[in-house]
């Protein structure tokens, strides 16, 4: 469990999920060929084998008294066909390290889902008695309102079972807030726009007593985009406009004292973006 102390707000990582594997499905251009020219990358971020790894985390966000989940993973019981290893996950420890971190489900008082693709959304709702039921019953679940209306607005059929398992479910029983893009949680948490991964994705920033970070979202899956802010993500909604927001953000925050935690990045997770020559790298 790693926890990071920003002014007076916490913030803590719990993982669903974390491993070494080809992630070519989701990152093209993130051969082992093209990986092992990133040397940065090693060991925190590519494995010995030369794979990319990958994390699926929640962050915990304690800011002036109120406890904020950033995203809640693939979550159980999920169909997801197209992704074998999450398909019908069973088991896994989550709810109970979330618990173990001080953040059980009940105690929860913001869900805040960055965007609404199905391993940001997962643990917003669990299976009882054959139901999909809110796992956080005592939150208020926070959705860009751009993000939620974009995927309300496309046919049913495209929006897949990830809507109507893990986005309706919360949306009916009322405890859903539709938000802007660049809207404040607490005077220390505001959402910042990054949209291009999808219509209305956001990320989390974290200000207090002249300390900063922030949480990234799908703007990046891997530290790799920094060397190479031009490899797009397969599920990126616009790619021009996902590129031009990556490039931004990393110029925005490059030598900066500000903490950059990245909602995939594995092993350290975050660090400080350092201007690499024409590029960047995490210094981690």
């Amino acid at each position: 469990m790693q926890r990071w102390q920003i002014g007076d707000v916490t913030i803590t990582k719990v993982v669903e999920i974390e491993m070494a594997a080809k992630a070519t499905w989701i990152l093209p251009d993130a051969t082992q060929e093209n990986l092992a020219k990133i040397a940065w990358c090693r060991p925190h971020f590519v494995s010995e084998a030369g794979l990319p790894v990958i994390s699926i985390h929640a962050l915990c966000v304690e800011s002036q008294g109120r406890r904020i989940l950033v995203d809640t993973c693939v979550g159980n019981d999920k169909t997801l066909p197209g992704m074998r290893n999450w398909h019908k996950r069973e088991g896994g420890s989550f709810l109970a390290d979330l618990a173990a971190a001080g953040f059980a489900a009940e105690s929860v008082e913001t869900v805040l889902c960055t965007h609404l693709h199905m391993d940001h959304v997962g643990w917003n709702t669990q299976l009882q008695d054959g139901r999909w039921v809110p796992t956080f019953p005592n939150a208020r679940y926070l959705w860009n309102r751009e993000e939620y209306e974009y995927w309300w607005s496309v046919e049913q059929s495209k929006r897949g079972r990830v809507y109507g398992e893990s986005v309706a479910p919360v949306f009916e029983a009322g405890l859903v807030d539709l938000v802007k893009q660049d809207s404040a949680v607490t005077d220390e948490v505001r959402l910042e726009p990054t949209p291009g991964h999808t219509p209305g994705h956001v990320s989390v920033h974290i200000e207090s007593r002249g300390e900063e970070a922030i949480i990234t979202g799908d703007l990046a899956h891997h530290p790799c985009q920094l060397a190479h802010p031009e490899w797009a993500s397969s599920a990126d909604w616009e790619p021009d406009t996902a590129e031009a927001t990556r490039r931004a953000f990393f110029a925005r925050y490059a030598d900066r004292p500000v903490l950059v935690i990245g909602t995939h990045f594995a092993g350290p997770t975050a660090g400080r973006i350092v201007r690499d020559g024409e590029v960047w790298r995490l210094d981690a």
